[in-house]
């Protein structure tokens, strides 16, 4: 909006009045303005409400995303307690740093000797995970699909990751031949499909969990 209301609505002049009919004419005038300004305050109505119905939805809006980030948060902190009980029935130091990046939580432990909690290709901490998950499930009662990261295992693994698909993209354009990958977990297949796409590929997830893995193509 924010163009003028009435604009676009003429004023009425120089009417040139018969010898003769000056009251009829007189009359038609009246009616002629009087319904002029009928319209200009049906249109300053119309202007009123829009505005107040694309204000209340922005209302809305902004009201749907402080509650949405107040449940990450509310995920993050549950999250958060959890671990740092698990650290403590295990003896094991860490700082636990948690964020809300995008439509997710991010708890992060932050360490010296957590390469017991990440295991070989961080199955470990993919348990770690989904255990956690089902923790802020129980206590909030809402499906978490926050990310748990140990010592920056998953900040390094997506670099690599990336690398590797860049890497089997170009590979897969010059032979012209579909590349099928090892299995891989939902978190590392995600950083694959995307640096494929990147690279203006196509790729696919194909088999079951735990198994399940990405196939890339060529173009065509």
């Amino acid at each position: 909006m924010g163009d003028d209301p009435g604009k676009g609505f003429g004023t009425v002049a120089d009417w040139s009045v018969p010898t003769g009919s000056a009251g009829l004419d007189e009359q038609e005038l009246d009616g002629v303005t009087d319904e002029d300004l009928v319209n200009d305050e049906d249109v300053e109505d119309e202007d009123v409400d829009d505005e107040d119905i694309v204000d209340d939805e922005a209302d809305e809006v902004e009201d749907d995303d402080e509650a949405d980030f107040s449940s990450l948060e509310e995920e993050g902190e549950v999250a958060a307690d959890y671990i740092e009980g698990l650290l403590d029935i295990a003896d094991l130091d860490g700082d636990i740093d948690m964020d809300v990046e995008g439509d997710r939580a991010v708890v992060s432990v932050v360490g010296a000797t957590l390469d017991e909690l990440v295991g070989d290709d961080g199955e470990v901490l993919e348990a770690l995970q989904e255990l956690t998950r089902l923790a802020v499930h129980r206590k909030t009662g809402m499906r978490a699909r926050l990310m748990l990261d140990v010592g920056g295992f998953r900040v390094r693994r997506r670099s690599e990751l990336a690398e590797l698909g860049r890497s089997i993209a170009a590979e897969v354009e010059r032979t012209g031949e579909p590349k099928k990958l090892r299995a891989m977990s939902p978190f590392e297949r995600k950083i694959i499909h995307d640096a494929v796409a990147g690279a203006g590929l196509r790729s696919e997830s194909e088999g079951e969990e735990p198994n399940r893995r990405v196939v890339v193509f060529p173009v065509g």
